[in-house]
Protein backbone atom coordinates (compact mmCIF):
# COMPACT_ATOMS: atom_id res chain seq x y z
CA UNK A 1 0.00 0.00 0.00
CA UNK A 2 1.15 3.33 -0.84
CA UNK A 3 0.93 6.81 0.93
CA UNK A 4 0.45 10.41 0.38
CA UNK A 5 2.18 12.28 2.49
CA UNK A 6 1.11 15.87 2.60
CA UNK A 7 2.81 18.90 1.95
CA UNK A 8 4.41 17.51 0.30
CA UNK A 9 4.64 19.08 -2.77
CA UNK A 10 4.71 18.09 -6.28
CA UNK A 11 2.65 15.31 -6.32
CA UNK A 12 4.62 12.16 -7.32
CA UNK A 13 1.77 11.15 -10.19
CA UNK A 14 1.65 12.41 -13.20
CA UNK A 15 3.80 15.46 -12.01
CA UNK A 16 5.48 15.70 -8.89
CA UNK A 17 5.07 19.39 -8.94
CA UNK A 18 3.93 19.34 -12.35
CA UNK A 19 2.26 22.58 -12.68
CA UNK A 20 1.18 22.17 -16.70
CA UNK A 21 -2.49 21.16 -17.04
CA UNK A 22 -4.73 20.55 -20.08
CA UNK A 23 -6.97 22.85 -21.32
CA UNK A 24 -9.79 19.92 -19.80
CA UNK A 25 -8.39 19.87 -17.01
CA UNK A 26 -8.10 23.47 -16.33
CA UNK A 27 -12.00 23.79 -16.87
CA UNK A 28 -13.50 21.16 -15.35
CA UNK A 29 -13.91 20.30 -11.31
CA UNK A 30 -14.13 16.63 -10.96
CA UNK A 31 -11.75 14.88 -13.13
CA UNK A 32 -9.45 11.76 -12.76
CA UNK A 33 -6.14 12.08 -11.36
CA UNK A 34 -3.58 11.15 -13.50
CA UNK A 35 -1.47 8.51 -12.35
CA UNK A 36 -2.85 8.26 -8.78
CA UNK A 37 -4.04 4.67 -9.28
CA UNK A 38 -1.03 3.39 -11.64
CA UNK A 39 0.88 1.32 -9.19
CA UNK A 40 -1.53 0.33 -6.89
CA UNK A 41 -5.58 0.53 -6.73
CA UNK A 42 -4.92 1.91 -3.08
CA UNK A 43 -2.91 4.03 -1.42
CA UNK A 44 -3.40 6.01 2.03
CA UNK A 45 -2.90 9.46 3.51
CA UNK A 46 -1.19 9.25 7.62
CA UNK A 47 -2.54 12.82 8.88
CA UNK A 48 -1.30 12.35 12.36
CA UNK A 49 2.03 13.19 10.88
CA UNK A 50 1.72 16.68 9.73
CA UNK A 51 2.89 19.46 11.42
CA UNK A 52 0.91 22.76 12.09
CA UNK A 53 2.67 24.47 9.20
CA UNK A 54 1.24 22.01 6.63
CA UNK A 55 -2.29 22.32 6.98
CA UNK A 56 -4.90 24.92 7.57
CA UNK A 57 -8.60 25.27 7.68
CA UNK A 58 -9.65 27.35 4.37
CA UNK A 59 -12.01 29.99 6.66
CA UNK A 60 -10.19 29.34 10.52
CA UNK A 61 -12.47 31.51 12.08
CA UNK A 62 -15.65 30.19 10.38
CA UNK A 63 -18.47 28.13 11.34
CA UNK A 64 -18.69 24.84 9.13
CA UNK A 65 -21.65 22.65 8.09
CA UNK A 66 -21.60 19.67 6.39
CA UNK A 67 -24.21 20.46 3.27
CA UNK A 68 -24.96 17.98 -0.11
CA UNK A 69 -25.70 15.01 1.13
CA UNK A 70 -22.15 15.36 2.90
CA UNK A 71 -20.18 16.03 0.00
CA UNK A 72 -19.34 19.36 0.59
CA UNK A 73 -18.60 21.46 3.92
CA UNK A 74 -20.24 25.27 3.59
CA UNK A 75 -17.46 27.44 5.85
CA UNK A 76 -19.76 30.82 7.01
CA UNK A 77 -18.25 33.63 7.95
CA UNK A 78 -17.71 37.70 7.13
CA UNK A 79 -17.25 39.53 3.88
CA UNK A 80 -13.99 39.84 3.36
CA UNK A 81 -12.56 37.32 5.05
CA UNK A 82 -9.46 35.34 3.44
CA UNK A 83 -9.74 31.98 2.13
CA UNK A 84 -6.57 29.77 2.66
CA UNK A 85 -4.98 26.50 0.95
CA UNK A 86 -5.90 23.31 3.40
CA UNK A 87 -2.23 21.60 2.00
CA UNK A 88 0.45 22.43 -0.07
CA UNK A 89 -0.46 22.11 -3.65
CA UNK A 90 -0.55 23.24 -7.31
CA UNK A 91 -3.64 25.49 -8.41
CA UNK A 92 -4.94 23.50 -11.13
CA UNK A 93 -8.09 25.32 -11.59
CA UNK A 94 -9.29 29.15 -11.04
CA UNK A 95 -11.93 30.30 -13.06
CA UNK A 96 -15.94 31.73 -12.98
CA UNK A 97 -17.96 28.67 -12.77
CA UNK A 98 -21.52 28.57 -13.15
CA UNK A 99 -22.69 26.52 -10.37
CA UNK A 100 -19.68 27.25 -7.90
CA UNK A 101 -18.66 31.10 -8.67
CA UNK A 102 -15.52 31.98 -8.60
CA UNK A 103 -14.02 28.71 -7.76
CA UNK A 104 -10.22 27.14 -7.09
CA UNK A 105 -9.41 23.71 -7.52
CA UNK A 106 -5.75 22.84 -5.84
CA UNK A 107 -3.98 19.46 -6.45
CA UNK A 108 -1.88 18.34 -3.60
CA UNK A 109 1.04 15.96 -3.16
CA UNK A 110 -0.87 13.45 -0.79
CA UNK A 111 -2.97 12.48 -3.27
CA UNK A 112 -5.93 14.76 -2.61
CA UNK A 113 -7.65 17.74 -4.32
CA UNK A 114 -9.43 20.57 -2.47
CA UNK A 115 -11.87 22.49 -3.84
CA UNK A 116 -12.96 26.23 -2.55
CA UNK A 117 -16.04 27.87 -3.90
CA UNK A 118 -18.63 30.98 -3.88
CA UNK A 119 -15.67 33.08 -3.86
CA UNK A 120 -15.81 36.99 -4.01
CA UNK A 121 -12.22 36.70 -5.85
CA UNK A 122 -9.76 34.24 -6.41
CA UNK A 123 -6.26 35.32 -5.81
CA UNK A 124 -4.20 32.42 -7.24
CA UNK A 125 -3.71 31.24 -11.23
CA UNK A 126 -3.17 27.73 -12.92
CA UNK A 127 0.12 26.34 -12.29
CA UNK A 128 0.48 28.85 -8.92
CA UNK A 129 2.37 26.78 -6.40
CA UNK A 130 0.96 27.32 -2.86
CA UNK A 131 1.72 26.59 0.81
CA UNK A 132 -0.74 25.20 3.42
CA UNK A 133 -2.40 28.70 4.88
CA UNK A 134 -1.70 30.64 2.05
CA UNK A 135 -4.31 33.15 1.43
CA UNK A 136 -5.96 31.94 -2.21
CA UNK A 137 -9.20 33.48 -2.85
CA UNK A 138 -11.43 36.55 -0.89
CA UNK A 139 -14.91 34.89 0.46
CA UNK A 140 -18.00 35.89 -1.65
CA UNK A 141 -21.14 36.19 -0.45
CA UNK A 142 -24.99 34.63 -2.17
CA UNK A 143 -28.62 35.40 -0.64
CA UNK A 144 -27.60 37.73 1.75
CA UNK A 145 -25.25 34.80 3.20
CA UNK A 146 -20.97 34.91 3.21
CA UNK A 147 -19.39 31.68 2.99
CA UNK A 148 -16.89 29.20 1.04
CA UNK A 149 -18.44 26.03 -0.31
CA UNK A 150 -15.42 23.56 0.40
CA UNK A 151 -15.19 19.84 -0.70
CA UNK A 152 -12.49 17.11 -0.87
CA UNK A 153 -11.93 15.01 -4.03
CA UNK A 154 -10.23 11.66 -4.44
CA UNK A 155 -9.56 10.47 -8.52
CA UNK A 156 -11.99 13.78 -9.08
CA UNK A 157 -15.06 12.22 -6.70
CA UNK A 158 -15.63 14.05 -3.99
CA UNK A 159 -15.36 12.24 -0.37
CA UNK A 160 -17.14 13.00 2.90
CA UNK A 161 -15.41 15.52 4.70
CA UNK A 162 -16.00 14.15 8.24
CA UNK A 163 -13.87 11.46 7.18
CA UNK A 164 -11.14 13.71 7.17
CA UNK A 165 -11.82 16.79 9.65
CA UNK A 166 -13.52 17.56 12.66
CA UNK A 167 -15.71 20.17 11.79
CA UNK A 168 -15.95 21.73 15.36
CA UNK A 169 -12.53 21.90 16.04
CA UNK A 170 -11.30 22.40 12.63
CA UNK A 171 -8.81 20.23 12.72
CA UNK A 172 -7.61 17.30 11.22
CA UNK A 173 -8.69 13.52 12.90
CA UNK A 174 -5.27 12.10 14.00
CA UNK A 175 -5.42 8.69 11.68
CA UNK A 176 -4.12 7.45 8.62
CA UNK A 177 -7.14 7.47 5.94
CA UNK A 178 -7.26 4.47 3.05
CA UNK A 179 -8.48 5.40 -0.14
CA UNK A 180 -9.33 2.18 -2.93
CA UNK A 181 -10.27 2.48 -6.16
CA UNK A 182 -13.61 0.66 -6.98
CA UNK A 183 -14.87 0.52 -10.81
CA UNK A 184 -16.97 3.48 -10.05
CA UNK A 185 -16.36 4.76 -6.74
CA UNK A 186 -13.33 5.59 -3.98
CA UNK A 187 -13.41 3.44 -1.01
CA UNK A 188 -12.39 5.08 2.55
CA UNK A 189 -11.55 3.49 5.42
CA UNK A 190 -9.34 4.82 8.36
CA UNK A 191 -6.87 2.80 10.34
CA UNK A 192 -6.10 4.02 13.87
CA UNK A 193 -3.83 0.79 14.52
CA UNK A 194 -1.31 1.94 12.15
CA UNK A 195 -1.03 5.37 13.46
CA UNK A 196 -0.26 3.73 17.21
CA UNK A 197 2.21 1.46 15.81
CA UNK A 198 3.72 4.52 14.45
CA UNK A 199 4.13 6.17 17.19
CA UNK A 200 6.46 3.25 18.79
CA UNK A 201 8.26 3.20 15.86
CA UNK A 202 12.26 4.32 15.89
CA UNK A 203 12.42 7.36 13.86
CA UNK A 204 14.90 7.13 11.11
CA UNK A 205 17.84 8.68 11.16
CA UNK A 206 19.81 9.26 7.81
CA UNK A 207 22.86 9.08 9.98
CA UNK A 208 22.74 5.94 10.99
CA UNK A 209 25.09 2.88 9.41
CA UNK A 210 22.97 0.66 7.21
CA UNK A 211 24.52 -2.52 7.82
CA UNK A 212 24.20 -1.56 11.48
CA UNK A 213 22.10 -4.88 11.91
CA UNK A 214 23.83 -7.11 9.46
CA UNK A 215 25.57 -7.07 6.14
CA UNK A 216 22.78 -6.59 4.02
CA UNK A 217 20.29 -3.92 3.42
CA UNK A 218 17.38 -4.85 1.58
CA UNK A 219 15.14 -1.56 0.29
CA UNK A 220 11.71 -2.70 -1.11
CA UNK A 221 10.81 0.54 -3.31
CA UNK A 222 7.26 -0.68 -3.61
CA UNK A 223 7.13 -0.47 0.12
CA UNK A 224 7.62 3.33 -0.02
CA UNK A 225 5.37 5.65 0.57
CA UNK A 226 4.08 8.51 -1.58
CA UNK A 227 5.06 11.54 -0.79
CA UNK A 228 8.66 9.90 0.58
CA UNK A 229 10.05 10.49 -2.66
CA UNK A 230 9.99 12.67 -5.62
CA UNK A 231 11.69 12.16 -8.92
CA UNK A 232 14.37 15.24 -8.75
CA UNK A 233 13.37 16.49 -12.18
CA UNK A 234 9.97 16.31 -13.09
CA UNK A 235 9.03 16.84 -16.82
CA UNK A 236 12.76 16.15 -17.87
CA UNK A 237 13.84 13.91 -21.00
CA UNK A 238 17.25 11.68 -20.86
CA UNK A 239 20.05 13.34 -22.80
CA UNK A 240 22.44 11.01 -21.68
CA UNK A 241 21.95 7.36 -19.13
CA UNK A 242 24.45 5.78 -17.27
CA UNK A 243 27.11 3.82 -18.30
CA UNK A 244 28.37 3.37 -21.81
CA UNK A 245 31.45 3.83 -23.20
CA UNK A 246 32.13 6.69 -21.26
CA UNK A 247 31.52 4.87 -18.30
CA UNK A 248 29.02 7.56 -17.29
CA UNK A 249 28.40 7.73 -13.84
CA UNK A 250 24.60 8.78 -13.64
CA UNK A 251 22.15 10.35 -15.59
CA UNK A 252 21.59 13.29 -17.39
CA UNK A 253 18.11 15.06 -17.19
CA UNK A 254 17.01 17.81 -19.17
CA UNK A 255 14.04 20.62 -19.09
CA UNK A 256 15.24 24.31 -19.05
CA UNK A 257 17.68 26.70 -17.55
CA UNK A 258 16.92 27.43 -13.98
CA UNK A 259 14.31 24.41 -13.57
CA UNK A 260 13.96 23.15 -9.75
CA UNK A 261 15.25 20.13 -8.52
CA UNK A 262 13.96 18.59 -6.12
CA UNK A 263 15.75 16.04 -3.04
CA UNK A 264 14.64 12.31 -4.20
CA UNK A 265 14.11 11.51 -0.26
CA UNK A 266 14.32 12.91 2.66
CA UNK A 267 18.00 12.96 4.47
CA UNK A 268 20.75 15.31 5.32
CA UNK A 269 23.34 17.83 3.11
CA UNK A 270 26.52 16.32 3.35
CA UNK A 271 28.00 18.85 0.41
CA UNK A 272 26.94 21.69 -1.33
CA UNK A 273 29.02 23.64 -3.44
CA UNK A 274 31.65 23.87 -6.15
CA UNK A 275 33.17 20.18 -6.59
CA UNK A 276 35.32 19.77 -9.52
CA UNK A 277 33.80 18.92 -12.61
CA UNK A 278 30.56 18.51 -11.40
CA UNK A 279 30.77 22.31 -11.35
CA UNK A 280 27.73 23.20 -7.91
CA UNK A 281 27.27 19.70 -6.69
CA UNK A 282 24.76 19.07 -3.62
CA UNK A 283 25.10 15.37 -2.07
CA UNK A 284 22.37 14.24 0.50
CA UNK A 285 22.15 11.11 2.75
CA UNK A 286 19.17 9.49 3.29
CA UNK A 287 17.76 7.36 5.81
CA UNK A 288 17.00 4.65 3.49
CA UNK A 289 21.08 3.69 2.98
CA UNK A 290 20.85 5.37 0.14
CA UNK A 291 23.05 8.82 -0.77
CA UNK A 292 22.28 11.04 -4.15
CA UNK A 293 24.30 13.52 -6.33
CA UNK A 294 22.83 16.26 -8.21
CA UNK A 295 25.18 18.48 -9.88
CA UNK A 296 26.15 21.36 -12.50
CA UNK A 297 23.15 23.82 -10.97
CA UNK A 298 23.63 27.60 -11.39
CA UNK A 299 22.99 27.89 -8.17
CA UNK A 300 22.36 25.78 -5.03
CA UNK A 301 19.28 26.62 -2.24
CA UNK A 302 20.81 24.50 0.69
CA UNK A 303 23.78 24.17 2.85
CA UNK A 304 25.76 21.19 4.04
CA UNK A 305 24.13 19.75 7.31
CA UNK A 306 20.90 21.25 6.44
CA UNK A 307 18.01 18.58 6.74
CA UNK A 308 15.71 18.16 3.65
CA UNK A 309 12.63 16.65 2.64
CA UNK A 310 11.71 14.58 0.08
CA UNK A 311 10.33 16.90 -2.96
CA UNK A 312 12.18 19.77 -1.24
CA UNK A 313 13.78 22.07 -4.19
CA UNK A 314 17.66 21.93 -3.59
CA UNK A 315 18.81 23.76 -6.39
CA UNK A 316 18.20 25.20 -10.07
CA UNK A 317 19.79 23.26 -13.49
CA UNK A 318 22.80 24.92 -15.06
CA UNK A 319 25.85 24.19 -16.75
CA UNK A 320 28.56 24.96 -14.72
CA UNK A 321 31.43 22.38 -13.84
CA UNK A 322 32.23 20.33 -17.10
CA UNK A 323 28.66 20.81 -19.09
CA UNK A 324 27.87 21.93 -22.27
CA UNK A 325 24.26 22.64 -21.88
CA UNK A 326 21.72 23.17 -18.83
CA UNK A 327 20.87 20.06 -17.34
CA UNK A 328 21.01 17.98 -14.07
CA UNK A 329 23.40 15.22 -13.66
CA UNK A 330 21.84 12.41 -11.19
CA UNK A 331 23.77 9.65 -9.53
CA UNK A 332 22.57 7.07 -6.74
CA UNK A 333 24.78 5.64 -4.44
CA UNK A 334 24.95 2.72 -2.12
CA UNK A 335 25.64 2.26 1.31
CA UNK A 336 28.43 0.23 0.48
CA UNK A 337 29.86 3.16 -1.68
CA UNK A 338 28.99 1.42 -5.26
CA UNK A 339 27.44 3.50 -7.57
CA UNK A 340 23.61 2.27 -9.12
CA UNK A 341 22.16 3.27 -12.62
CA UNK A 342 19.60 5.40 -11.34
CA UNK A 343 16.97 3.76 -13.78
CA UNK A 344 17.37 0.92 -11.00
CA UNK A 345 15.51 3.53 -8.68
CA UNK A 346 13.05 5.45 -11.28
CA UNK A 347 11.28 4.89 -13.81
CA UNK A 348 13.00 8.31 -16.44
CA UNK A 349 9.71 7.39 -18.55
CA UNK A 350 6.87 7.61 -16.14
CA UNK A 351 9.02 9.54 -12.81
CA UNK A 352 7.90 6.72 -10.77
CA UNK A 353 9.82 4.27 -8.45
CA UNK A 354 10.16 0.86 -10.18
CA UNK A 355 8.58 -2.11 -8.61
CA UNK A 356 11.51 -3.82 -7.19
CA UNK A 357 13.68 -4.82 -3.98
CA UNK A 358 17.19 -3.91 -3.87
CA UNK A 359 19.40 -6.08 -2.46
CA UNK A 360 23.12 -4.34 -0.85
CA UNK A 361 25.38 -6.10 0.84
CA UNK A 362 28.17 -5.05 2.24
CA UNK A 363 30.82 -6.61 0.52
CA UNK A 364 29.90 -5.06 -2.76
CA UNK A 365 26.99 -7.15 -4.43
CA UNK A 366 23.73 -5.51 -5.51
CA UNK A 367 20.89 -7.07 -6.81
CA UNK A 368 17.52 -6.14 -7.92
CA UNK A 369 14.61 -8.49 -8.25
CA UNK A 370 11.01 -7.36 -9.55
CA UNK A 371 8.73 -7.94 -6.72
Amino acid sequence: MMMAAACLMAFAQASAQNNFFSALQQQQISIDTKGLFDRSNTFSVDFESLRDSEYSFPLPVGKATVVNNHSDVEIATKRGDAVKAMFEGVVRLSRQHPNFGHVIVLRHDNGLETVYGNNAQNLVKVGDKVKAGQTIAIVGSKDDRTFCLFSIMVDGRRINPETILDLASHKLKQQTVVFEKQPFRIDVRTERKAVAEKKTAAPRNADADPFAQGDVVTLNLAKMQRGDWFYPLPGSHVISPYGGRRHHSGVDLKTKPNDNILAAFDGVVTRSGPFSGYGNCVIIRHPNGLTTLYSHQSKNLVKAGQKVKAGQVIGLTGRTGRATTEHLHFEIHCPNGRKIDPATVFNHATKLLQNVTLTIRKGGLITSRRN
